[in-house]
């Protein structure tokens, strides 16, 4: 039987210091679908689009509900992945149970702020913080630190976005 639930259209970021690594959050909660594990709770920020926004404005919104920044700029962007979440049997009201999984569009952007900004703990937007620490990684070496749902599309961002890094 295949699953008739759409793909929650989303965009990711991933943000690159002067020296080419990019910025993952610590997520410090399961969400729903989006389960966590131990071990493999990093990632870089992303999120919902909203209905007529234009992507480069959601990315922006995205990473600054996420992170605070708002220094950064535009590098490219990736064509469409997508990913499905692993079986869900927890409440059906969940704001993302009614989707498949996320279909994503990538953004590489360039950080030209200061460590000081980056503050992934106060919400913003009337969203709740999704990390409770960040820190600058390789690219290369994201996927390794994210749920497995989630690494053939980071594999791909890391090919994509591979000019950009260290």
């Amino acid at each position: 039987m295949t699953n008739q639930k759409p793909y929650r259209p989303n965009v990711g970021i991933a943000l690159f210091n002067a020296a080419g690594q990019v910025l993952i959050g610590h997520r410090f909660r399961g969400d729903g679908p989006e389960i966590i594990l131990p071990g493999l709770d990093w990632q870089m920020p992303q999120g919902g689009v909203d209905e007529g926004e234009d992507l480069r404005d959601a990315a922006m919104r995205e990473l600054w509900e996420e992170t605070s920044v708002k220094s950064a700029e535009y590098l490219g962007e990736t064509d469409w992945f997508s990913y499905d979440f692993p079986p869900y049997d927890g409440p059906q009201t969940h704001r993302l149970a009614k989707f498949r999984g996320q279909r994503q569009k990538w953004f590489a952007l360039r950080f030209t702020g200061r460590d000081e900004e980056i503050d992934p703990l106060t919400p913003r937007n009337g969203q709740p913080a999704e990390f409770d620490a960040w820190r600058w990684e390789r690219l290369d070496r994201v996927a390794d630190l994210v749920v497995p749902f989630r690494r053939e599309v980071y594999r791909a961002v890391a090919q994509h976005f591979a000019p950009f890094g260290t």
